[in-house]
């Protein structure tokens, strides 16, 4: 059996039953406030640093994205393999992120450094930089999110968990969102020690959390133990699961959305809408509607079920992306800001339903296999989220290249640099009626995911029996 220990009082005893201590929802929810505040400030920030702060062409910076995902194909689902074997008087998977947490916050900083003014030392040092953060991502983030599985097999109470842990995740990208341009800003005209100074801030803060995380967090000890597979063996067998595959393209679909939107906002604000200064506000409202809705959709997920939650999340968002490529620079910034509030009740449904649907999968397939690989199947999923980012920038810095987007010179402010009609062109496309179309795709997925609230209580139900015959 997985052995279950940790430091604290808060979790030095099993839960009586399935429902999970109001501590240990805060802890596991705290786990991903350092992934947020990277994934946000880079989603957000990080093509338009390397195109108009570190000098780097919108398509080689694109590409270096791209390419350091074909890393997290393998590194990801290692750190899941790996988390699944590793036994420790802390557990399974808990160690990962408390050794991890330092690396992680160091390599995001230097993230942010620029190195020199030649731009293909500069293109390299950020590849390098990116692979040693990504890996560092796999080991405190793969870990992390396979404990959902282990602290609970309730359906709702996986829900509710996913709930806080989206919680602190969007508050988290919120908070770093909107304050990182303004750290920025504060050191104009000299933007490259801006970004350094809001690195540091922001890397210390993406550090500290995961202590809290070992702390508060537990894995059960009658949480049965996953199966000792050779590492091809087990990626394989995931891959061939039905319900994990139907998971995988929703989840991909969503996050690659995500993540296309969040590289546009400061492009669509500064060069169609003319408008900088709404970045931060817009990033406030989407994330900030987010937030609310996590906790929406989680209650309504109860009566309408995790399926049900995710139509009506992504019609909404639907509209609004069509509503977005209709927008118009002389609209009133009360119009853009109501939008984005709208487009924060899809967002929420991309982040809460992907992850409260893996833990049913993991179940099911330890009911089809007799194996358990909670980290094989998350390991993956974490690669999926670190894909969706560097697709979403690759792409959007393609486009861009192709559209003959305008590179500011250097100390050149980029929102007085006018863009051809060819990129605002783009711009628009890009960030209204192609994510409508990618959402719509989802929902058709989600709609032949095989797994139901029924199905799933069938599950959990034939597993217990076969356990208790086994005794």
């Amino acid at each position: 059996m997985a052995e279950r220990t940790t430091p604290s009082a808060a979790a030095t005893a099993s839960p009586p039953s399935e429902k999970v201590p109001l501590i240990s929802k805060l802890a596991f929810g705290a786990g991903d406030v350092g992934p947020a505040i990277a994934t946000a400030i880079m989603g957000f920030f990080l093509l338009f640093f390397l195109t108009n702060v570190a000098g780097l062409s919108p398509g080689l910076a694109g590409s270096i994205l791209l390419a350091v995902k074909g890393w997290d194909a393998v590194n990801d689902p290692i750190v899941g393999f790996l988390s699944d074997r590793v036994r420790t008087r802390w557990g399974r998977r808990r160690p990962w992120f408390l050794f991890g947490a330092v690396p992680f916050g160091l390599f995001f900083f230097l993230l942010w450094i620029v190195p020199g003014e030649s731009a293909g030392a500069n293109a390299w040092y950020y590849f390098v930089v990116l692979l040693l953060l990504d890996t560092a991502f796999s080991v405190v983030n793969v870990p992390y999110t396979a404990l959902t599985p282990e602290m609970t097999s309730d359906y709702d109470e996986r829900t509710s968990l996913n709930s806080y842990r989206f919680a602190f995740s969007i508050t988290a990208g919120l908070i770093a969102a909107v304050l990182h341009q303004p750290i920025v800003d504060a050191f104009k005209p000299d933007l490259r020690a801006g970004y350094m100074a809001s690195a540091g801030i922001w890397a210390v803060a993406a550090t500290l959390p995961f202590f809290f995380a070992f702390w508060g967090t537990y894995e059960r000890n009658d949480a049965p133990t996953a199966a000792v597979l050779g590492f091809w063996e087990g990626l394989g067998v995931t891959l061939r699961n039905r319900a994990f595959r139907y998971a995988v393209v929703i989840y991909l679909l969503s996050w690659l959305v995500v993540q296309t939107v969040q590289v546009l906002i400061i492009y669509y604000t500064n060069f169609w809408l003319r408008n900088p200064g709404l970045t931060a506000l817009v990033i406030l409202c989407v994330q900030g509607s987010a937030l609310v809705w996590l906790f929406v959709w989680s209650k309504l997920s109860q009566r309408w079920g995790k399926q049900g939650v995710y139509y009506r999340g992504m019609a909404v968002w639907i509209a609004v992306s069509l509503l977005l490529f209709a927008v118009q620079p002389d609209w009133p910034d009360w119009a853009v800001l109501l939008l984005g509030a709208l487009a924060g009740v899809g967002v929420a449904t991309a982040f809460l339903i992907p992850w409260s649907l893996l833990p049913d999968v993991v179940e099911l397939d330890e009911l089809e296999t007799g194996q358990r690989r909670e980290g094989a199947f998350y390991g993956f999923f974490v690669f999926l989220q670190k894909l969706g980012v560097g697709l979403g920038i690759f792409l959007v810095g393609q486009v861009l290249e192709w559209s003959g987007y305008v590179a500011p010179p250097d100390g050149v402010d980029p929102a007085t640099v006018a863009q051809p009609e060819s990129a605002l062109t783009a711009i628009r496309w890009m960030i209204g009626p192609i994510p409508a179309l990618v959402l719509l795709a989802g929902i058709v997925a989600v709609r032949l995911f095989p797994i139901t609230r029924e199905g799933h209580e069938r599950t959990l139900r034939e597993l217990e029996a076969r356990r208790a015959a086994r005794q």
